[in-house]
């Protein structure tokens, strides 16, 4: 479990408190979708959790342990992917061997597993590959650390569009049930299929925190033509299909796939 406690958070130099008496629980064995508009904290939050940030007040607490203690048994528990990063100029077993034994439940079998569904050889040079294969491995490494916690700041900035469904594959393929993901991201249709449980952050409070499964349990997500609008729509954009709706889901209506994005506007309208 991940408890954030009361934070207040600002930047040295900066005036506007990104956090300010923040609260959030996260409950462990979910992967959570962290949205929210530009500047309202997302990627600062996960710095937070990973104990990387130090909140001017309040804590986040990991597992009973504070997370700016950065204590090494709490510490092999948590792997976080920026949205920016560097890989040295080592081919991969080096970076491995160098990396492996900070991760106790390192698998090699996953990261040959992963680079195999990225379309990657197992044998290369970091330095040789471009910034989209670079984030591959880097995320490949990432899920292979068997870390109970895994942070990932905008995985599929960067991705061409058969990377982003093989992205959504080697996730899949690699959530263990002891393991909590949280994507931050702006690319929600490349993600909405994984989580199930949606976060929606606006400076200092959360509009949405919800499991998908209670927000299809309420609403259906669908298209309309004009003569078919009524009372049960509480959202809706028009778009080339018809009108884009949110509605009030009946009882014996089925359940439709969450459509993240009109979700996002609705909440934030």
């Amino acid at each position: 479990m991940i408890q954030v406690n009361n934070i207040t958070f600002k930047y040295p130099g900066t005036k506007r408190n990104v956090f300010d008496g923040f609260n959030m629980t996260l409950e462990a064995n979910n992967i959570y979708g962290l949205l929210g508009k530009n500047g309202t904290g997302k990627s600062t939050l996960l710095y937070l959790i990973s104990g990387l940030l130090r909140p001017s007040k309040g804590n986040v607490v990991m597992d009973g342990t504070v997370a700016t203690t950065r204590q090494a048994d709490t510490l092999k528990e948590v792997f976080i992917v920026p949205e920016e990063f560097e890989l040295p100029a080592v081919s991969l077993d080096t970076y491995v061997k160098i990396n492996q034994p900070f991760y106790p439940n390192f698998s090699r079998e996953v990261l040959d597993s992963c680079l195999k569904d990225f379309e990657l050889p197992t044998s290369l040079k970091l330095n040789e590959l471009s910034m989209g294969q670079k984030k591959k491995v880097f995320m490949s490494f990432a899920l292979a650390a068997g870390t109970r916690y895994l942070l990932m700041d905008e995985p599929t900035n960067g991705l061409d569009i058969p990377s982003k469904s093989q992205f959504r594959r080697v996730v899949a393929n690699n959530m263990t049930n002891d393991r909590t993901l949280i994507i931050s991201t702006h690319q929600v249709h490349d993600v909405e299929s994984l989580l199930d449980h949606i976060l929606i952050l606006n400076e200092s409070q959360l509009l949405l925190n919800s499991s998908t499964a209670e927000i299809c349990e309420k609403y259906k997500f669908e298209y309309r033509l004009p003569q078919e609008m009524d009372d049960t729509v509480i959202y809706a954009e028009p778009s080339l299909q018809g009108n884009a709706v949110i509605s009030k889901r009946e009882a014996d209506d089925q359940e439709t796939p969450i459509n993240l994005e009109l979700l996002f506007n609705y909440i934030n309208k």
